[in-house]
This record gives structure tokens, sequence and C-alpha cells, in this order.
């Protein structure tokens, strides 16, 4: 369950602060949340995969834990990415 290469650089593409940027929190929890998104149709038809059950649950503890911290850092960034995004919260 892993991104394929165009997704990934359409979610960096979108989120980079800088030219070169591949890092940022922006960027990680763009692609954390695009994992999520289909980590979440994977786990709709079969219901019984508890492995990747448990990695989503770590993504989404991940997102968090950016998330805070960006919020930390720059509510004006945090509050960007979240509207782009289109997180609760």
């Amino acid at each position: 369950m892993s991104l394929n290469k165009e997704t990934k650089e359409k979610v960096v593409k979108d989120l980079k602060t800088h030219k070169n940027d591949t890092g940022s929190p922006e960027v990680q929890v763009g692609i954390f949340t695009e994992q999520i998104n289909q980590l979440t149709s994977h786990l709709k038809t079969h219901k019984k995969d508890e492995h990747s059950r448990r990695g989503l649950l770590k993504m989404v503890g991940k997102r968090r834990r950016l998330l805070d911290y960006l919020k930390h850092k720059d509510e004006k960034r945090y509050e960007a990415v979240v509207k782009k995004l289109g997180l609760r919260k």
C-alpha cells in the first residue's frame, strides 16, 4: 500500500514551500493523508485485514503529531494545510 510516483509528485507539487521541498511538515502531512485515504478504501473491501488496519492507525498518529508540531511552530501554515487537505479540526 504505497503511493505511486505520480501521485506522490502531485502531492509534493501542491504543498511544497520552496523549489526543492520534499520533507517539510506540510508535504509529509499531504503524503500521509493520501496514504490514509488509500488504506481506508482498501479496508472497506478487506474488513479483516488487521495488519493494514494497524498500519493505518500508526499513520494517523504520525500525521496528528506532525500537525500538532506545525500548529505549535506556525499556526498560519497549519491552518493553510488543514484547509487545503480538507482535514477536520
